[in-house]
């Protein structure tokens, strides 16, 4: 019998250990807090004194400015701070905010590189980080947070590829790295994003052939490409499966070839900018059935041939740039 009591004495303890052991290691809300305070440590200029005075580790994690919590969990699931005018470095501590689904740090003064620790945001649905310092390349790593759905980079000084592992974000609907310096091809993988709605990548140094399959994805609302290197023509049969293309910008790059007539079928197009470009042969004559452009750009081209008739029909259009082309025909008589 003594042995017996013995047995569940020393099992009582063991359970007890280990229980403890579990409540110091198991991430919780303190893990959380310990996260945000490493960040805040990172600031090097806060001009408002928001995180100095409202951030202090003797108030709830969950009533700090810009945080906010899971009703369940009492976690952390998002963190805005944007247009807090910040300066300072991201902490890899931030990677251990496991319940994460949103964070916005745009618009402040943040410089380095992206800490590989933030792989673990394994949540993560949001990552917007636009219009900050930072530098170094895009890591491959981003292809892990596969729950993304917004993706922004923009305005920063990101340098080197975008890399092919932005393709394992299946679920992504917007992939903005405008105003960069990357380089090189945009990944012909890009074209297994099948719910990517918005792609900019305007103002970078991309060079190289579009990828065929950006043009089969069907949820595509805006691809946005202007002031690169790219060359090469557009595919003949451009518009069936963008059938709800409203923005297409591809001005100031090398593309060649003629304008596919078939981009008269993108009937929702507000914005086509194919100005400061290589593109030969005539206006095609179905522009005239566009009839929701607001904004149509071809100068800058080897366009011959006459102003199609049809413009007349463009009734929505505010800005018309036909110029520095060799083309025929008077715009006011077209708009008569």
């Amino acid at each position: 019998m003594k042995k017996i009591s013995h047995y569940y004495f020393s099992l009582g303890l063991w359970l007890s250990s280990l229980l403890s052991c579990l409540a110091t290691t198991a991430p919780n809300i303190t893990t959380d807090q310990s996260a945000l305070l490493s960040l805040k440590a990172k600031i090097t200029w806060d001009p408002h004194e928001i995180l100095a005075s409202n951030w202090s580790a003797t108030s709830s994690v969950c009533d700090w400015r810009g945080v906010t919590c899971g009703s369940r969990h009492r976690r952390v699931t998002a963190l805005n701070i944007s247009n807090l005018g910040l300066t300072g470095t991201i902490p890899p501590q931030l990677g251990n905010l496991s319940f994460l689904m949103s964070l916005d740090m745009r618009r402040n003064n943040f410089y380095g590189e992206l800490p590989h620790e933030l792989i673990r945001l394994s949540r993560l649905r949001v990552l917007s980080l636009g219009i900050n310092r930072l530098s170094g390349n895009i890591p491959p790593w981003v292809g892990s947070l596969q729950d993304l759905r917004y993706f922004s980079l923009r305005n920063n000084s990101f340098t080197g590829y975008i890399p092919p592992s932005v393709s394992n974000m299946s679920k992504l609907e917007t992939l903005n790295l405008k105003f960069n310096s990357l380089q090189g091809a945009i990944p012909m993988e890009i074209g297994k994003l099948k719910k990517l709605k918005q792609i900019v990548l305007d103002f970078n140094q991309l060079s190289g052939f579009l990828p065929p399959g950006l043009f089969n994805i069907s949820s595509l609302e805006a691809i946005a490409l202007r002031s690169n290197s790219l060359s090469g023509s557009l595919p003949s049969s451009i518009c069936p499966r963008l059938q709800g293309l409203t923005w297409l910008d591809l001005g100031f790059n090398k593309l060649s070839g003629v304008i596919p007539p078939s981009l008269s079928e993108c009937s929702k197009l507000q914005v086509l900018r194919l100005f400061e470009n290589n593109f030969s042969g005539v206006i095609p004559e179905g522009f005239g059935n566009l009839t929701a452009l607001v904004e149509l750009r071809l100068a800058r081209n080897n366009l011959i041939g006459v102003i199609p008739e049809g413009f007349g029909n463009l009734t929505a259009l505010v800005e018309l740039g036909l110029g520095h082309n060799d083309l025929d025909g008077t715009v006011l008589t077209v708009f008569d």
